[in-house]
């Protein structure tokens, strides 16, 4: 049977989307993983690295403020923003992402709707007590004058470890999130795969619970991914020209 994307839509009434780097690509940020992206150019910092070093805390930090020159100047763009007025009209139920650079908030949804695998750059947490840190905390540690990235920052309550609140690589996935994206992929109707290869795992795994418990799948994507084949319909576009095609 030939699906569209708008009749899938209009028949749906509980989606979930699940969104990579390529919906934010459109929004000026670099993919990290693809050809001349961030990890090709420079060795990712694996997180056992980060707690036990200093040296590796320091250089973590000095590339977060570097990476967040694009990130910081980044706004939603048609692809976030379609999703969101489905989300307005109670068609989606919850946003799941491996993007960290906060655009889903920004273009409007409930932050309890928003299931973020890979964490949020916008801000740091103790690795010990989880209290929150606010990046100008950071950065103005780390450049005042007696320090200059020479020492890195500690909590103030407990000592710990501050660190961005992203999920780097060797640190264990979220588990609370993790469970939460697995049940919304058991429940809903629609599964729709926005920018991702599908090449992350357990990540990865969350179109098949939704196909297997009789979801349809939507892949949108520029290039071909391994999950296409129980695809109900794949899309190789760019995604703000498809997602702007759906009638409201």
């Amino acid at each position: 049977m030939n699906y569209s994307l708008n009749e899938l839509i209009q028949s749906s009434n509980n989606i979930v989307f699940f969104t990579g780097a390529g919906i934010s690509t459109e929004s000026g940020i670099p993919d990290f993983r693809s050809p001349g992206g961030i990890w090709t150019r420079m060795k990712p910092i694996m997180f056992q690295d980060f707690i036990s070093s200093e040296k590796w805390q320091l250089e973590s930090w000095r590339r977060k403020f570097e990476i967040d020159k694009d990130i910081n100047i980044a706004k939603p763009n048609i692809g976030h923003k379609v999703i969101a007025k489905l989300f307005k009209l109670h068609k989606v139920s919850y946003v799941i992402t491996q993007n960290i650079d906060n655009l889903h908030h920004d273009s409007g949804i409930q932050s309890n709707k928003i299931i973020e695998l890979h964490g949020n750059s916008t801000f740091a947490k103790c690795l010990n007590c989880n209290k929150r840190y606010e990046l100008k905390y950071v950065k103005r540690f780390l450049e005042k004058n007696n320090n200059n990235y020479t020492v890195a920052p500690k909590c103030s309550d407990c000592n710990g470890i501050i660190k961005s609140a992203t999920i780097s690589f060797g640190q264990p996935m979220p588990e609370k999130e993790m469970r939460v994206a697995e049940k919304a992929a058991l429940e809903c109707d629609l599964f729709i795969v926005i920018g991702s290869s599908l090449k992350v795992y357990p990540a990865a795994n969350l179109p098949i619970i939704a196909r297997k418990n009789g979801s349809k799948l939507i892949i949108i994507n520029r290039e071909n991914t391994e999950l296409d084949s129980i695809a109900h319909l794949v899309i190789n576009d760019e995604i703000g020209k498809t997602l702007s095609n759906i009638k409201f």
